[in-house]
């Protein structure tokens, strides 16, 4: 047993065995160098909020990885994540601004950067320069021209820059992509419940000329960031980075014509992003146009997520809910060899085939992406979601909001995803 994963030299075989060694993990992963010593990466940790302390949280459980600073505008937020780092025998140094911790925080090999939207060019780009490998959260930037940027500096520093759409990682996404051929039409949704606005401890509450260095007009801004256009994509840049990225990945394509609309209910006083979106992207393909339709609901939860690959065949169905993973044959479909011997179960009131796949289900979706990360940062294996392929969904996501704002319909061309 590991003292620092909790995880058996056996099951992170079998991590490997489900993901393919050469694509998610290497041999720091799997326990087979010492996690003392020159193969220990240290990490530095910039924006701690709620995601940022869940990435902070899988990355504990990774062998061969230390934290050494964590960087947050907000005390609170610094004082939380450290606190925890701490417990975990992990004591970190503490920063208010990025360019300080940069310059005090020695010998940092990696930056996990977990900040609002808006700042993840600036951080990703900074980190870079100063030559470290990044792991940014979704989206990778709110304009294609940053995100370029990105691009740019993670080529000319030679190191990984990495984007959290994490289903890259999921070796359930790996199968499901083996699984799917001849797609004609592809549909996709998140439904969420109303939000909930995040709120604060008073007696923590950040100074207003604090507030105003770092870009925010007040508290309730800061905290509900996700609701202001010029701090967050909103749902699409949220919740449809990933599920955008997956049909991109899945078609091997980018979309030719994008139309889509969005709007907000009343209810929602304050913010002006969209809550709810719909878009219609056409993917030009050798066997013709695949049209997918997306849909972001944050009203209603009826439905959950999931993204669904249709053809004159059958429709596979996969989510990050592990609980979702079928494929639905047509009536007319010829049977498959393999289908006799695969878990039958109803899905949506029709006869569905359990899509099978070698994973660890202890193991979330983030820490896949993580260790295939560190092993990238390691030279043991390749990013699953680098730079060049994070760009393709960046535009296609910034693309959809100009649709969205123009209320019409956008062409595309090559040129459009060109770095």
């Amino acid at each position: 047993m590991h003292e620092r994963t909790g995880m058996t030299r056996r099951e992170m075989l079998g991590v490997a065995a489900a993901t393919g060694a050469g694509l998610v993990l290497g041999r720091s992963a799997l326990g087979e160098t010492n996690d003392s010593g020159g193969d220990e990466l240290n990490v530095a940790l910039i924006g701690a909020g709620t995601q940022g302390r869940n990435l902070l949280m899988q990355c504990l459980k990774i062998p061969g990885v230390r934290f050494r600073a964590v960087c947050d505008i907000w005390p609170f937020h610094q004082k939380y994540a450290s606190a925890i780092l701490k417990r975990f025998g992990q004591p970190v140094s503490v920063h208010e601004d990025w360019r300080e911790m940069l310059s005090k925080a020695k010998s940092l090999d990696a930056a996990i950067v977990a900040t609002p939207d808006w700042m993840h060019a600036e951080h990703a780009i900074g980190c870079l320069k100063a030559g470290l490998a990044v792991y940014c959260e979704k989206p990778m930037a709110l304009t294609a021209a940053d995100a370029r940027a990105m691009v740019k500096a993670a080529r000319e520093a030679g190191k990984v820059l990495q984007i959290g759409t994490q289903r890259r990682s999921d070796p359930r996404y790996h199968a499901a992509r083996k699984a799917v051929s001849d797609i004609t039409h592809v549909n996709g949704h998140w439904n969420r419940p109303g939000r909930v606005e995040a709120g604060w401890p008073r007696k923590y509450e950040l100074d207003a000329t604090v507030l105003k260095k770092y870009g925010y007009d007040s508290m309730q801004e800061f905290r509900n960031w996700r609701w202001w256009r010029k701090y967050s994509g909103g749902p699409i840049g949220d919740v449809g980075s990933h599920q955008i990225d997956v049909f991109n990945w899945f078609l091997d394509a980018t979309p030719a014509c994008i139309s889509a609309h969005g709007g907000r209910r009343d209810y929602y006083k304050e913010g002006n992003c969209c809550d709810n979106v719909l878009a219609v992207l056409d993917y030009p393909t050798e066997a013709g146009t695949v049209r997918a339709f997306y849909q972001a609901i944050n009203s209603s939860s009826f439905g959950g997520d999931h993204e669904a690959f249709l053809g004159d065949k059958g429709t596979l169905v996969i989510s990050q809910n592990r609980g979702k993973g079928h494929i639905v044959r047509e009536k007319h479909a010829p049977p498959a060899a393999w289908a006799d011997k695969a878990k039958r179960e109803d899905f949506m009131g029709q006869q569905a085939i359990k899509l099978e796949a070698e994973f660890d289900p202890k193991i979330p979706t983030h820490r896949y992406h993580l260790l295939n990360f560190f092993a990238a940062v390691r030279g043991e294996a390749k990013a699953s979601c680098p730079a060049e392929t994070a760009f393709r969904t960046a535009v296609t996501t910034i693309k959809i909001r100009q649709a969205i704002a123009s209320e019409g319909k956008l062409n595309l061309g090559p040129e459009d995803f060109k770095v």
